[in-house]
């Protein structure tokens, strides 16, 4: 096997174009607010286990061109994960911003509710976005 492909800020570039395709439909939709409203703590913990699987599987799990042990790392974790993981929160949580998706589906919470309301919807969209994001970095 050779040597694994290296980890480049175009790398983060593409995650961020897959990342931001996949995440739009789901910033805009209610059903993904309604659902937000109703979660735990425990749900969206999930939903956090979840995008990690995904995105650690669909990296390094689908490529076999990529050996996490071989990669630079970040306090023992692939910087490509961490990157992968910050892109899909931040791809979800900044097109939330920019559509005021917030003041527009929780106008009846304010403060601190409508904070968490906010960080499960991202957690849920975030779901959807990894899989963009890992496709754009492995695919690109």
């Amino acid at each position: 096997m050779g040597r694994a492909p290296r980890y480049k800020l175009a790398d983060t570039a593409q995650q961020f174009v897959g990342g931001f395709l996949l995440a739009g439909p789901f910033v805009v939709t209610q059903e993904v607010w309604d659902l937000a409203r109703n979660m735990t703590y425990l749900h969206a913990l999930l939903t956090v286990g979840m995008v990690a699987a995904i995105g650690y599987g669909a990296l390094y799990k689908a490529d076999d061109d990529r050996d996490p042990d071989r990669e630079v790392d970040v306090g023992g974790v692939p910087l490509r994960f961490v990157s992968l993981l910050a892109v899909a929160y931040g791809s979800v949580a900044i097109l939330a911003l920019a559509f005021t998706a917030p003041g527009t589906f929780l106008s009846d919470l304010g403060g601190v509710d409508r904070l968490e309301v906010t960080v499960r919807a991202v957690s849920v969209g975030a779901i959807f976005s990894v899989v963009g994001a890992a496709t754009a970095d492995t695919v690109f």
